[in-house]
């Protein structure tokens, strides 16, 4: 009998990939970056905004907040979404937690190519990055999509209805605002909706515990507005100015 189950066990592991279980590893921040790559996104743009994240990946300011947590290391995936059926895992769950791989995160993010260039769904794009926080094979009391763009959702349901689905899951979602000067003639109600991209964020993408809107001038501007964000989420560090009523950090280039 003894010779039988060992058999038995044998063969589940031979045909199903049977492994013992193993308890997740904990990190401080399980971190999903989602990047707009829609069609307003031009080749200029889309160069500036990768830039950014790969330069935000190599600032020491961003290290030193990132070796500042309890266990002194973060998980990021870099994502990139644009229509409703396009969105891409570029970079998968990375462990980060010195200089060396968060630079070797940062060179990935460069050497990417382009995923998609079509309209912009936001709410795809968060969706995509709920199902990659339910997949990590880290732990994290935090859990965060980072959305940067430079238009306004034009493409599936409202951004609205899909955030509300990642605040009930206990997840912040935090805007990256890419503000397009002067605006473009060819989408620009799209990158400047009635109340400005800011606003629109703010009412309508970010939610969770700590959410705020960082707001880039311009693209140039880009990596110095991810450089501070990443530093707000890593060290939660504490709000500075008051808006929208509530107190959010000062993330504004």
């Amino acid at each position: 009998m003894h010779a039988l189950r060992t058999f038995v066990v044998a063969a589940l592991m031979a045909t199903t990939a049977w492994t013992p279980t193993h308890a997740a590893e904990r990190v401080d921040l399980l971190l999903v970056l989602a990047a707009d790559v829609s069609g307003s996104m031009d080749k200029s743009k889309f160069e500036l905004q990768r830039s950014g994240y790969a330069a935000a990946f190599s600032n020491p300011r961003v290290i030193e907040a990132l070796r500042g947590g309890p266990r002194g290391r973060v998980a990021a995936a870099f994502i990139e979404w644009s229509d409703v059926l396009q969105q891409k895992l570029v970079i998968d769950w990375t462990m980060i937690s010195n200089d060396e791989t968060a630079r070797q995160f940062g060179d990935r993010i460069m050497e990417a190519p382009r995923a998609f260039a079509n309209s912009t769904s936001i709410s795809a794009g968060i969706d995509f990055g709920m199902t990659q926080l339910d997949r990590a094979p880290y732990k994290a009391h935090r859990r965060v999509i980072d959305v940067s763009g430079d238009g306004d959702n034009n493409s599936g349901r409202e951004p609205t209805a899909a955030r509300d689905v990642a605040i009930a899951k206990g997840i912040t979602i935090n805007g990256l605002v890419i503000l397009t000067e002067p605006p473009s003639h060819s989408y620009s109600s799209h990158t400047n909706p009635p109340g400005g991209l800011a606003n629109y964020y703010r009412n309508n993408v970010i939610g969770g515990a700590g959410a705020f809107v960082a707001v880039a001038e311009n693209f140039n501007s880009f990596g110095n507005a991810i450089s501070k964000k990443l530093i707000a989420e890593i060290a939660q560090a504490e709000p500075q100015q008051q808006e929208d009523s509530q107190k959010r950090p000062n993330l504004r280039n």
